[in-house]
């Protein structure tokens, strides 16, 4: 059997735009560092996102400079800025990256899942959800490399206009920022916690009325929940008496139980505790406000294989979540299948359209 002689065109000549002088003494890591910089405003950010000390940082990018031939910042005031050189190569470098990660991606299709690797980018709230399922998805993915940068609703839009991430979770689709496809995974039911010496917890059907005399605890500006609850109480003409803002819904379950406020959280932010620790759930009309939590990425954009089966693993384990969901509060059962059958309405509807 004759074997096929593999012909190679010797007469193949680099493009006249080839960067000779940059690819000798330039690299793909002070690229990295540079763009962080610019991204992020900072060298010290840029050098904890990197995991880098920050003289590293700034020797990589006087480096960067030297190639160039031209300073890349400036500073103003206790900020640094990009000279116009800086803004060229920080489109140049977006360019780049953009065009590796799509070779990352179409390389990681030919492996198949063997190996590859998920950036996701998630709400603050949803860190109580989101390692549950990519554990999951790791044990039966081992040779997926994860990536999980947790910040808040503000950040995490910030995050998908720059193309950061594979996917992204969160409680509630853009709207009007941009175009995005989103699909509904898990429910999230909203409830208002007080601290379990409180008595209100022995009170049924709570008006929210009495519920705004209460001291209140909000998460700070920009994040969803607190969103919701502003509007929740406007739509009845009332406000929460507002005691403290605070980042994080840690620090706000730390304060419930110190006895310094109630505060609207998400029932995820018990998982590990249950509803019967230092933190109690209230019986308060209009409450459980059953929201849900998306996987959403920008209209358009090009899924890897992994982050289409990781897509498609968490939508099809939405029942598992919604029955961790009733047992840590069984009187959410009536309210979930109501829920799920009204989105089953809603796509039926769809469908016929």
């Amino acid at each position: 059997m004759k074997r096929k002689r593999v012909s190679f065109d010797n007469s193949y000549t680099p493009p006249a735009a080839m960067p000779d002088y940059l690819i000798r003494h330039a690299t793909l890591r002070q690229f990295q560092v540079f763009e962080a910089i610019v991204r992020l405003g900072s060298f010290t950010r840029a050098a904890e996102e990197l995991f880098l000390t920050q003289p590293t940082v700034s020797m990589q990018i006087k480096k960067l400079s030297d190639s160039i031939g031209l300073p890349l910042f400036e500073h103003v005031g206790r900020n640094v800025e990009p000279t116009e050189a800086g803004r060229e190569l920080y489109d140049a470098c977006r360019s780049m990256f953009e065009s590796l990660a799509n070779l990352e991606m179409k390389v990681s299709d030919l492996k198949g899942l063997k190996r590859g690797r998920l950036r996701m980018g998630v709400v603050t709230t949803a860190k109580y959800l989101a390692p549950d399922i990519l554990g999951e998805f790791s044990q039966l993915y081992p040779g997926v490399d994860l990536a999980l940068k947790v910040t808040n609703r503000e950040s995490i839009i910030d995050r998908m206009h720059t193309n950061e991430d594979d996917l992204y979770i969160m409680g509630q689709a853009p709207e009007g920022e941009f175009e995005v496809e989103s699909h509904v995974f898990a429910p999230n039911p909203l409830v208002i916690m007080a601290s379990r010496s409180h008595p209100l917890v022995a009170k049924k059907k709570i008006r929210l009325a009495e519920i705004a005399k209460e001291p209140f605890i909000i998460r700070e500006p920009g994040s969803g929940i607190r969103d919701v609850t502003i509007r929740t109480f406007e739509a009845k003409g009332l406000r929460p008496k507002v005691r403290m803002e605070l980042g994080s819904n840690e620090a706000i379950k730390h304060a419930i139980a110190a006895g310094l406020g109630l505060s609207v959280l998400s029932l995820h932010t018990l998982t590990l505790e249950g509803t019967e620790g230092p933190v109690a759930v209230l019986d308060v009309e209009g409450f459980p406000i059953l929201r849900h939590w998306y996987i959403v990425y920008p209209k358009g954009k090009e899924l890897s294989l992994v982050a289409r089966t990781f897509l498609e693993f968490a939508i099809g384990n939405e029942p598992n979540i919604r029955k961790r969901v009733q047992k840590m509060w069984p009187a959410l059962k009536n309210l979930l299948n109501d829920g799920k059958a009204g989105r089953a309405r809603k796509k039926k509807v769809a469908a016929k359209k």
